[in-house]
């Protein structure tokens, strides 16, 4: 009586196990939980803030401008930029610089080599250093700036950079820079 009860045990067992496969259901779900324990110790570094609103003081808004950032990626990397600024008071004259740049990492510290190319529209003929091409009638003009500099992201959320940008438009190529200062979130 015994033997056969247990022989029926067994077999219940067996088919039960063998049914739900419960030892590879176990194993796949014991190695799918180490698996993603692990990876969150190799993989889990914190996920870089990805917008920037601060202040530049010459660069591409040309006297002073606010901008936004938007890094289009999880880390530092691929990012646009827009803002609105001045470049004289008088007259007053409406600075809009847009641009895309990229960040490329230096150190593990949050130091970045920045690279990128904007545009800036203004009402107004800009010359920081050469004699402004006064024949041309225009209303709308289109200023270019390269840019390669250093940017430096604290651990406080805090912004900083420092970039060459030379201005590029109808009266040729002038030599000019940029700081920045601004707020990660």
């Amino acid at each position: 009586m015994w033997d056969s009860n247990a022989t029926t045990s067994k077999k219940i067992v067996t088919t039960f196990i063998h049914h739900f496969n419960l030892f590879s259901d176990m194993k796949f779900l014991l190695l799918s939980f180490s698996f993603f324990y692990c990876s969150s110790f190799l993989f889990g570094q914190s996920i870089s803030k990805r917008q920037t609103v601060y202040l530049e003081l010459g660069g591409n808004g040309l006297f002073t401008s606010v901008n936004y950032d938007f890094q289009l990626t999880k880390k530092p990397g691929l990012g646009i930029r827009a803002g609105i600024g001045f470049y004289s008071l008088d007259p007053f004259v409406l600075t809009i610089p847009v641009g895309v740049n990229y960040l490329f990492e230096l150190q593990q510290n949050k130091s970045y080599m920045e690279l990128g190319l904007g545009a800036t529209w203004t009402k107004e003929n800009v010359s920081l250093y050469l004699e402004p091409d006064l024949n041309k009638k225009r209303t709308n003009f289109g200023n270019y700036f390269p840019t390669i500099g250093y940017r430096k992201h604290t651990k406080k959320s805090f912004m900083w950079r420092m970039s060459l940008t030379p201005l590029i438009n109808q009266n040729g190529f002038q030599p000019f820079f940029g700081g920045s200062f601004g707020k990660l979130f």
